[in-house]
């Protein structure tokens, strides 16, 4: 499975984005997905996180209620709607996939390159 991560960019506070990951390969359809980002000085953290079959979802609490994760089967592409975007929201976002547990950073296996979210306040 290859991913392709793309919709960063530069916002100013409160504004949206959509980001999408595109991914080739028939796997994906069966391995759960996950945003992860990597802001200036701090360490990888998951975001959120879809199940194959989009029925059950993951939110790190800070962005729990602005930020919802879907995916598209048909499309092979997942994508993480951010709303109300904040100054702390400014990182690195990258898509990722495997057959890991949501809410957990491990058992990703494929990762996309990472697409860059800046947001001024």
């Amino acid at each position: 499975v290859q991913l392709q991560a793309s919709g960063g960019g530069l916002v100013e506070t409160g504004d949206s984005l959509r980001l999408s990951c595109a991914a080739s390969g028939g796997l994906f359809r069966w391995i759960n997905v996950g945003w992860f980002r990597q802001g200036p000085g701090k360490e990888r953290e998951v975001v959120a996180a879809i199940s194959w079959s989009g029925d059950s979802t993951y939110y790190a609490d800070s962005v729990k209620g602005r930020f919802t994760i879907s995916r598209d089967n048909a499309k092979k592409t997942a994508y993480l709607q951010m709303n109300s975007l904040k100054p702390e929201d400014t990182a690195v976002y990258y898509c990722a996939a495997g057959r890991a547990d949501l809410g957990l950073p491990s058992g990703y296996g494929y990762w996309g390159q990472g697409t860059l979210v800046t947001v001024s306040s």
